[in-house]
Parts: structure tokens; sequence; C-alpha cells
């Protein structure tokens, strides 16, 4: 089977130039409009929400988990490249699931234990596992080093480091001890729930794009640029965590 970078090979310089450099600039202007949804902030009104709530309240922390899911482009980023070359539903919500307990596993013992790391190096290393994804997509590792890392575990790791970065920026909000696990559980299901909507959206989309001519042709600068924006979201979170110190 030709390897991705080989049928790369294929394509027109000039084409794949012009899609990575659409890609970047989208990129780009995604990062840059949405700084806040680097850093695992929370909006103002859940953040309010979060200082003044007290006791279960169930709905209300699956709906901020969800939110938190779909505007987390950092999440969806990574977890964009681990299903780029996933075809089958079950091997999707086995890599998405993997992710999510992970999450699950650091979010409530980085609260409950009150384990706090800086969400700007939490967010520099996922910005790391995007760029790791990406290689890994382009077989990089397979050339460099003749080893193929195993995926599974990686995205339970990085699962895990997404965790702590929340879990961090939650203790900032002394939320309350009554009803805490629920509602830190609740919120867990919240962010699986956001990941398989944005996700199905993304399946869709891709369903189509792999069933056209182009998909082998733009895979390898689709990796490319988001190999690129991984570095972009390191560079932004290494500046902030330089900045306020």
């Amino acid at each position: 089977m030709q390897s991705l970078s080989m049928r790369a090979m294929d394509a027109s310089p000039v084409r794949r130039s012009r899609f990575l450099l659409l890609l970047l600039l989208l990129m780009a202007l995604l990062f840059l409009g949405m700084p806040e949804a680097l850093a695992h902030a929370v909006a103002e009104g859940d953040k309010g929400f979060i200082q003044e709530s007290s006791g279960v309240m169930v709905l209300p922390f699956i709906y901020m988990g969800a939110k938190h899911m779909i505007t987390g482009y950092d999440h969806l980023l990574f977890l964009f490249g681990v299903i780029f070359f996933l075809y089958r539903l079950k091997d999707v919500g086995f890599y998405v699931t993997m992710f999510a307990v992970g999450h699950t596993i650091t979010l409530l013992l980085g609260v409950l234990a009150e384990i706090s790391i800086s969400s700007y190096v939490i967010d520099a290393i996922i910005g790391f596992s995007v760029v790791y994804k990406a290689l890994d997509n382009l077989g990089a590792f397979q050339r460099w080093f003749g080893h193929q890392p195993n995926t599974k575990v990686a995205t339970l790791i990085f699962g895990l480091l997404h965790g702590f970065g929340l879990a961090t920026k939650i203790q900032e909000y002394n939320i309350s001890a009554d009803g805490l696990i629920p509602n830190l559980i609740a919120f867990n299901v919240g962010v699986e729930i956001g990941q398989l909507l944005a996700l199905s959206a993304i399946l869709i989309a891709m369903g189509y794009w792999r069933r056209t001519a182009s998909f082998w042709r733009h895979a390898y600068a689709a990796n490319v640029a988001m190999m690129s924006a991984g570095f972009l979201l390191m560079g932004y979170q290494l500046t902030g965590l330089i900045v306020s110190q």
C-alpha cells in the first residue's frame, strides 16, 4: 500500500501549496479569533455560575461540559488527527472514549487532590500532542525510528494531560464542595456528549471527502497544516506562560 507521503508526491505541487496555504490561513484566523478557547478558559457567565453554584446540578454541568468540548479547538484538533484514518465507527468510539476516560480521571484527581499545574504548560503539551499526531499520520516515526508508537496508549496519555489543564482552571473558580463529585461527573458526561456531536459533524464531512479523488492528494497537506497549527498553539501557550510570570 502506498504511504501517505508517497501518495502526496503524485499531487500537483502548486495544488498542494495552495491547499496548505489556505489551511494554514484558516487555522491562524481560528486561533487568533478564539484565544480564550486555547487556554482552557471558561466563559464569564459559566465562571460566575460555577462560583455561585451549590448542591447537585447535573444538567447545567452537562451543558457546560459539552460547551467546553465543542469550543475547545485544541481538543478537537487532536481528535481530528486521531480519527483522520479511522473508518469504522467502532474504532472512532474506542479512541474517543479512551480520551474521555483520561480526561475524567485527571479532572477528578486534580480537583479532589488539589493538584494544580499551569494551564499554559498543559496546553503547550496539548499543542505538542497535535504535532505528534500529525507526524504519526505522516508515518514519520516509522521512517525515522523504524517503530510505530502505540496510538491507543498515546491517546489515553494525552487525555490525562487535557484533564489536568481543566482541573487547574476549575480550582481557580473555588467550586463548592457541596455536590462536587456528581457535578464533576456530569461535566465529563457533557464533555463526552460534546465530543460525539463535534466528531459526528467532522466524520460526515470527512466521509464525503474520502470518497473524492482529492483526498489522497490533500491528506498530506492537511496533516502538515495540522502540525503547523500544533506548533502555533505551543508558541501561543509558551508565550502566555512567559508573560504571566
